[in-house]
């Protein structure tokens, strides 16, 4: 009896053969279909909704076809027959979404800046009408530059009404 060992190629090759037998098994789980245009598409996810029967080529295997049943009284067609109804949001309902939740949330952020920004300007007007008003009572003599730019001492009426005019200010921006 002879002993048969195989040659360093041969095992090369059987196992080349082999390797190319493993990669090619995914294969089989693909989606054959024709398009709309008639072209020939590959996926590992279905064809788009709407395509006929007739056009998907290959499906994965355990992929079954779509059963219209027959109502009594009726023949079912497939254009009488419902559309299937996608299982949730299309991918171009959730980036509508997905933008509409970013604009909301920028705009959320804008008005927060600029309601933070009213309120540090409330907050510096009421500083500063506080420490005016602090100056109108303390009674030193005040002046003030008149339309041709001369300086006019204060009346007694005139520190009266910047005196309730500063506290008006004060009522609006220190709450």
């Amino acid at each position: 009896m002879q002993n048969f060992t195989a040659s360093p190629a041969l095992r090369r090759l059987g196992l080349i053969g082999l390797l190319m037998l493993c990669v090619s098994l995914p294969a089989q789980a693909q989606w054959k279909w024709r398009d709309a245009a008639g072209k020939i598409q590959y996926s590992d996810l279905p064809p788009p909704s709407g395509t006929p029967d007739k056009d998907i080529l290959q499906r994965p295997p355990g992929q079954k076809l779509q059963v219209i049943p027959v109502l009594p009284g009726g023949a079912a067609s497939a254009a009488s027959a419902p559309a299937p109804r996608p299982s949730g949001p299309s991918k171009a309902d959730l980036d509508n979404q997905a933008r509409q939740k970013q604009q909301e949330q920028e705009q959320a952020a804008r008005q927060k800046d600029e309601e933070r920004k009213i309120a540090l300007q409330k907050r510096d007007n009421c500083a500063r009408a506080q420490d005016n008003l602090r100056v109108l009572q303390d009674g030193s003599r005040l002046s003030q530059l008149n339309d041709k730019g001369e300086r006019v001492v204060m009346d007694d009426a005139q520190r009266a009404a910047e005196i309730q005019r500063t506290q008006g200010v004060i009522a609006s921006e220190c709450r």
